[in-house]
């Protein structure tokens, strides 16, 4: 996958988390390293990458600014996934207070090459409450050699007292513009022929997850011809953006006709009703925040926002009725039969 083949193995071809970055370099290269670190954040941001480059960091032997050499024999074993000094847990597999007092008593045992043994634990909030409470007091004074990197998607599952003994790092969502930019990268040196509208459409359907942009590349890497941006939508089940001001144009209008048309024109075609009708609410957040604050926002992903002539009650109805409408689609009889009734119901006299 290409997600793997390109995984970073230095800090600086992380993307989009500078703010994590800056911190480890620094306690790298002043020596104050932490004994937990916890980092929390979406799916796909990079948390275990930059788990495995610090741990990799800690026991580099020709360690540079802060960077790993990706020489050594340390920086090869992570890389290649054999080194002992590193130990990566899956809290989702591996729950239980029996699997959390295995590895706290090899906490003990120092580390093979005398430098640092790292214990990375994997969607940590899985642990059982038992198995939190087997690994506090490890957590709270562990052996001088051992320092434990924690990751997890729902933060606010862990237990407070765990919460008090590390230090926390939030990693963000990515941008449209960043995965765009290295996806761009990947395709080229994958020889993978897309055009730039067609990787932005990957971009802005990953949700600011990298990892899901280049699983969608991945699709398209037996592609022989040329991959526009239609080719994108359809492989992917992506709702292309034009149908957004196309659908908002009939509801400005009053034109209840077209909408209904338009309704099972998309349906016909075989888009999602579910996923355009909560991107249609997303674009008609878009839509009221340029009308109080034109500087807040004006794109939807990197497509600009029109400023459409209609109040803002309007505006906040709109968003009121399709989102019931959204929640009735899944177990409607007739799919389209709530977006039907949300246009007749807007636009009625």
């Amino acid at each position: 996958m290409l997600y793997r083949k390109y995984r970073p193995q230095t800090f600086a071809q992380v993307v989009g988390q500078e703010h994590v970055v800056k911190t480890l370099k620094g306690a790298l290269s002043t020596g104050r390293i932490g004994h937990a670190y916890l980092f929390t954040g979406p799916r796909g941001t990079g948390k275990t990458t930059l788990a495995r480059i610090f741990a990799k960091a800690l026991n580099c032997k020709k360690i540079k600014n802060g960077e790993p050499c990706n020489e050594c024999d340390s920086c090869l074993g992570v890389n290649q996934g054999n080194l002992l000094d590193l130990i990566e847990v899956d809290a989702a597999s591996q729950t239980g207070v029996e699997n959390i007092r295995e590895l706290t008593d090899s906490t003990t045992v120092a580390a093979p090459s005398g430098g640092y043994k790292i214990f990375i634990i994997d969607e940590v909030h899985m642990l059982s409450k038992s198995a939190f409470n087997a690994l506090l007091k490890t957590l709270e004074e562990p052996p001088s050699h051992v320092i434990f990197v924690l990751a997890t998607t729902e933060p606010h599952k862990i237990l407070p007292t765990v919460l008090s003994r590390v230090q926390r790092f939030d990693f963000r969502r990515l941008t449209p513009g960043q995965i765009f930019i290295k996806l761009k990268e990947v395709a080229k040196s994958e020889k993978i022929n897309v055009e730039d509208e067609g990787l932005k459409a990957i971009a802005v359907s990953s949700d600011g997850a990298l990892r899901d942009a280049e699983v969608s590349l991945s699709k398209f890497r037996s592609h022989q011809d040329k991959i526009t941006v239609d080719d994108v939508n359809d492989a992917l089940g992506l709702v292309p953006f034009k149908y957004y001001p196309e659908f908002m144009g009939y509801l400005v209008a009053n034109d209840k006709v077209s909408a209904l048309k338009f309704i099972q024109r998309i349906h016909d075609s075989g888009v999602d009703l579910e996923h355009f009708t909560k991107d249609f609410i997303e674009y008609i957040r878009k839509v009221m925040m340029l009308k109080i604050n034109p500087a807040v926002l004006t794109t939807v992903g990197e497509e600009p926002v029109q400023n459409w002539q209609v109040d803002g009650v309007k505006l906040i109805k709109m968003i009121n009725i399709f989102t019931l409408a959204r929640n009735e689609i899944k177990t409607s009889p007739v799919v389209q039969l709530p977006l039907e009734l949300a246009v007749l119901e807007l636009l009625q006299p």
